[in-house]
């Protein structure tokens, strides 16, 4: 049984695709520019340049066509941390056996102070993609988020990337570094 929140069907056809997402980009835009009590179908709908009744064929509600909304932008800020992760394990790949090097018998070495510097950089662009995504994560202290998770995540790759066990394959260790984010982002407490 569905409930009032679920969409009336799922688009199956490119063209029907297309349209549910035209109506939840302009949703999307009415929520942002005019806030949820503002919001109505009949407006989504004009900006979305379909009638009301197309908006209907797919979402029976306002409730449902945020409750979609949502779901997609969940999907994307997951997408986002998942492309993060993967873009910081494949850049431990690039001469792991150097980076083991530089990272176990070099660290602390005084001529390395660039090292310093790219950790400012990874931890403020961490910042930016939180804040950027507040409503999608639980963070209260996103300095602290920031220096625990690029500090956890950085052991996590390279374990993943120099020390993985037999049997874990890069991609299943990655994949584990991702749901290990995206649990520490989005738990509430």
């Amino acid at each position: 049984m569905k409930t009032a929140l679920s969409p009336r069907k799922s688009p199956r056809q490119a063209r029907s695709q297309a349209t549910v997402e035209a109506i939840l980009d302009a949703a999307a835009r009415v929520l942002v520019d005019r806030g949820y009590a503002a919001t109505n179908t009949n407006l989504v709908a004009e900006r979305a340049g379909v009638s009301v009744g197309s908006l209907y064929q797919y979402f029976p509600n306002k409730d449902a066509l945020i409750t979609a909304l949502h779901s997609r932008h969940s999907l994307q800020v997951n997408e986002v941390i998942d492309r993060v992760i993967e873009g910081l394990v494949e850049s431990h790949r690039v001469e792991a056996g150097l980076h083991r090097v530089l990272e176990t018998q070099l660290a602390g070495h005084e001529d390395l102070d660039g090292h310093a510097d790219a950790d400012a950089a990874i931890s403020r662009r961490i910042i930016e993609l939180m804040q950027r995504y507040r409503d999608d994560i639980d963070v209260p202290n996103p300095q602290l988020a920031a220096f625990t998770l690029m500090h956890s995540l950085h052991a996590l790759v390279h374990a993943v990337v120099l020390d993985r066990p037999n049997g874990v394959s890069l991609k299943a260790g990655t994949r584990e570094i991702v749901r290990l984010a995206r649990a520490y982002l989005q738990a509430k407490g």
